[in-house]
């Protein structure tokens, strides 16, 4: 692209070759073909103004890149946009001890985050299992949850400020940190989860929260659906509650091929929950094995095991958390649905029938942050067949899925985002005044319509 060298911006802020335009023009989703055509890294927000007022002179799209570790295609640059790559704006800014708060650049890692939190005795609680490339304005562009969002919530509960440049090039600093603010609208919670259709974010600013007692981690063994929710109730209402996560025996399988670790328990059943509790005393120990030999005596669980060490705990969650990587060499075609959590035994039995008939032949590993609604399920490519074909097939049976979810009220993406892959299905759970106030919206911060477009609506 001849008009980028405009932008006087260091040699080392600019990449054309087509090895980069591939790495840094893809999120995780494996289905897009990308066609980028340059991507800049810049290093403060003045670079980011340059940046989008260029873009917005010269008529050029512009795409934002994190860790890219999105599932949607949000990050994805198809039609000859420029990458926004943030990974040189990656510094930890301030630190301030007494509102327990952290400025930080948009490019820093989500674990070095966590660690930072850690040298000051306390705890940035968002967690998932790409917690060591998924960069924080990623997190905030997509409202990241995980695996503690029973406990602790979304990313948008630890957001108390952002500076962000909209796609006009203007900066905004919203709600500057403060925990009351009664003034108006709060832009703030527009650019949280707005996959950056609106503009940039460029600083934010984290509460941090104080640092957990000690934890047990358990894993059960259950052999009927129904029993997850029963055991979760129980957990939850008797005990300190930091995560819920079941997964099928189908997933469990792929774990352990892919990582030679041991089965969990002796036991092998059609589903598995791992359970992560707060114990900072022996009595709250007590109390936890005390719910764990009722839901046992209930014959909920059939089997399970806790956690005697900070190791062992850590073994335990890799059952989940593997997962990903495990069916990663399948490509699988993912969706991550949501549903209230009171409605999730009867949308699991509508969803396993729709699956059931529209698979019979293919595998399909579910798994999910069962304690707030959420399933991801996994379609794995059958062997030799095209991408092509395989993906027009999962789609057909996405409207399918969908149904199920809207006859929950509930949503087509619980934390992946729309981006591409789920945009024609947007009104399944959002309405149609809703869906045109959202283009309004975007029109307001983004006149030129030059930020990811394409993405959302």
């Amino acid at each position: 692209m001849q008009q980028i060298s405009s932008l006087n911006l260091k040699p080392n802020q600019i990449k054309t070759d087509n090895d980069s335009l591939q790495y840094y023009g893809k999120d995780w989703t494996t289905y897009f073909d990308i066609k980028a055509s340059a991507i800049v890294f810049p290093e403060s927000t003045e670079d980011v103004v340059k940046i989008v007022k260029w873009a917005r002179q010269n008529k050029v799209a512009l795409v934002p890149s994190g860790g890219r570790t999105g599932l949607s295609g949000a990050a994805c640059a198809l039609n000859g946009e420029v990458i926004v790559s943030f990974e040189k704006m990656n510094h930890v800014l301030n630190f301030n001890e007494t509102d327990s708060t952290v400025e930080i650049e948009p490019g820093v890692v989500t674990e070095s985050l966590q660690e930072f939190a850690k040298t000051k005795n306390l705890y940035y609680p968002v967690d998932f299992a790409a917690r060591g490339s998924s960069q924080m304005g990623g997190n905030i562009a997509t409202n990241a949850g995980g695996i503690k969002v029973v406990r602790y919530g979304l990313t948008r509960d630890w957001v108390i400020g952002l500076e962000v440049v909209t796609g006009a090039g203007e900066v905004l600093h919203l709600n500057n940190g403060l925990v009351k603010n009664a003034t108006g609208l709060d832009l703030r919670h527009l650019f949280i989860g707005s996959e950056g259709i609106l503009g940039f974010i460029t600083k934010a600013t984290i509460k941090l929260a104080p640092k957990p007692p000690e934890l047990k981690v358990l894993v059960f063994a259950l052999d009927q659906l129904s029993s997850v929710m029963k055991v979760f109730s129980e957990f939850k209402n008797k005990c300190h509650l930091q995560a819920y996560e079941m997964f099928s025996e189908k997933a469990l399988k792929h774990v352990l091929h892919s990582t030679g670790l041991p089965r969990p328990v002796e036991t092998v059943t059609d589903f598995y929950v791992v359970c992560e509790v707060e114990c900072p005393t022996e009595k709250a120990e007590e109390q936890i094995m005390s719910v764990f030999e009722s839901c046992m005596e209930q014959g909920w669980i059939i089997d399970g095991v806790i956690s005697q060490s900070e190791v062992q705990a850590k073994t335990f969650w890799r059952y989940r958390e593997d997962i990903s990587e495990a069916l990663s060499a399948h490509s699988p075609y993912k969706n991550d649905v949501a549903v209230s959590i009171s409605k999730v035994p009867d949308f699991m039995n509508d969803l396993d029938l729709v699956l059931s008939q529209a698979y019979p032949l293919w595998e399909v590993v579910w798994f999910g942050h069962i304690g707030d609604g959420n399933l991801h399920i996994n379609i794995l490519r059958p062997e030799g067949m095209k991408k092509e074909d395989f993906v027009a097939e999962c789609r057909k049976v996405d409207e399918l899925v969908f149904k199920a979810v809207k006859k929950q009220t509930g949503s087509i993406s619980a934390e992946h985002g729309v981006g591409l892959t789920k945009k024609s299905f947007l009104s399944y759970t959002r309405s149609e005044s809703e869906i045109e106030l959202m283009r309004g919206i975007k029109k307001v911060f983004d006149p030129d319509q030059i930020m990811n477009p394409g993405k959302v609506i």
